[in-house]
Parts: structure tokens; sequence; C-alpha cells
């Protein structure tokens, strides 16, 4: 492989085509990464050349940055532009992350034999923080929209559901059998929860924003970057995420 040498190590040329894998690789490796999305925005001042969406990359641009490992996800980039990546003779690693223990795994996949680092110490302190997470409250229940105008939330089997699992949260829609169902907001009101779960990303909910939509009912206003984020995120996520969900910190709204 092509590569450049850092601090008398032999490294590789990343393309990454993922935030969250984004941001692992270049904490671990500050130089490595040389091409990634318009969405990687950790590490904050990241200087590397921007190649377009997770799901309209500029497959040509990549090819020229001759990369010796793209690294991408199988549900935020599309096969079609594996496809053309690997065409163009480049080595594709794809991740898949469902829960925090996949994620874990895949991250360790993808630092140590993808990118031939040592396993980061960042990595050990985020598995660290999570088993350490002390018994919450009793479970709430919770719809959790991702997307409004549609209104779309949280089915099954995703990352952040696992997350919010783990701190004493249920996704009332766990058991739908889409990933990302589109439900009516009158369905999503007669829901039997808890509380709303209101993350800033994919759909930056705020404040003023997202809360009015569930009148009577608490909200929590969540970091999307960690509840949907793989990466050092995961080290703070935990005391992020329970303070967000800790009562005391919930919004009551009376709109309609």
């Amino acid at each position: 492989m092509g590569g450049f040498e850092r601090k008398g190590r032999w490294t590789i040329r990343v393309v990454s085509l993922v935030p969250s894998l984004t941001e692992a690789v270049a904490v671990s490796a500050p130089g490595m990464v040389v091409g990634a999305t318009d969405w990687c925005s950790h590490p904050v001042g990241l200087d590397v050349v921007r190649i377009g969406g997770t799901k309209n990359p500029d497959t040509e641009r990549i090819a020229r940055l001759a990369p010796d490992l793209v690294i991408a996800n199988e549900e935020e980039n599309r096969p079609q532009d594996l496809d053309a990546l690997r065409a163009a003779g480049l080595a594709v690693m794809v991740t898949e992350v469902r829960t925090l223990e996949q994620a874990f795994r895949e991250l360790a996949r993808v630092l140590v034999e993808g990118c031939g680092l040592a396993r980061p110490g960042w990595l050990d302190a985020a598995e660290e923080a999570w088993r350490a997470l002390p018994g919450g409250p009793p479970e709430r229940a919770a719809v959790v929209p991702i997307w409004r105008r549609p209104w779309q939330v949280l089915g099954r089997d995703t990352f952040a559901g696992d997350v919010l699992a783990r701190l004493g949260v249920r996704n009332v829609h766990a058991g739908h059998a889409e990933r990302y169902p589109r439900i009516p907001l009158e369905d999503l009101r007669a829901a039997s929860a808890d509380l709303v779960v209101l993350p800033d990303e994919p759909y930056r909910f705020t404040a003023e924003d997202g809360p009015e939509a569930f009148p009577g009912l608490p909200a929590a206003l969540l970091s999307g970057r960690h509840l949907t984020w793989y990466g050092p995120s995961l080290v703070e996520a935990p005391k992020v995420l329970a303070a967000a969900l800790d009562g005391p910190a919930l919004l009551r709204s009376t709109g309609s």
C-alpha cells in the first residue's frame, strides 16, 4: 500500500464516508484521513478534502485521492457508490452497526485491521464508561422522532434505540417492521409514551421546534452526536445523555 511517514510510523491514506468513523480515525491517527464527507464535522477543524455527502459522494474525486482504504457503513452509504469505488480499484471496508457491542467491535476492526493502528485508549475508555453505567430510574417509554414534515421515528433494530435502552428508555416503536417508519403525528401522540426524545440530528429539533407537537408530554432534547455516533463521543455519551434524560432537564410543552 502507498502511504506516508508520520512520527516514524508508516500509515495509510484513508477516505471516510461516515462522520463517526472519520472522527474515530482522525482522533486515533491525525493525518491519516485525507478525504471526508461534507457532514464530517469532528474533530473540529478537520482539514481534509471534502468529497460530497454520505448519499452522494464524488466517487471520481475519491479515486483521484488514491486512498489505500475507503471506510463506509451499510446504512449510511449507497451500494452503487461503493461498487463504483471498488470498480476503480479501491479497497472498501463496510461496517454494520445496530448495537453498542457491535459498534465497539466494528471500531476495533476498522482501526486495527483496516488502518493498522494499535487499539486506541479512547476505545477502552468508552467500553468502560458504558460498563460502569449505574442502574437508572424505572424504564420509561418514549417516542423518538428523527424527522418531521413528514414525521419519521426510530423503529426496530437501531443503534440509537439500543443506546437509549441502556439508559432506561424503551422505544415504543422498537417492534415496528421498519427501522425508520413514517408515522402520522396523531398516531405518535396516541402512543403510550412517557416522554418524547428529540435529537438534534438528522433533523435539528430544538426547544422551539419539536416539543410543541406533543402537548403535555415531557421532551428530552438530546445531542445527536452522542446518541447516534459511534466513535470517541461514546466516552462521554453515557453522562451527557443521562443528564439530558433526567427529570429536571426535561421540557414540558403545552403547545399544539
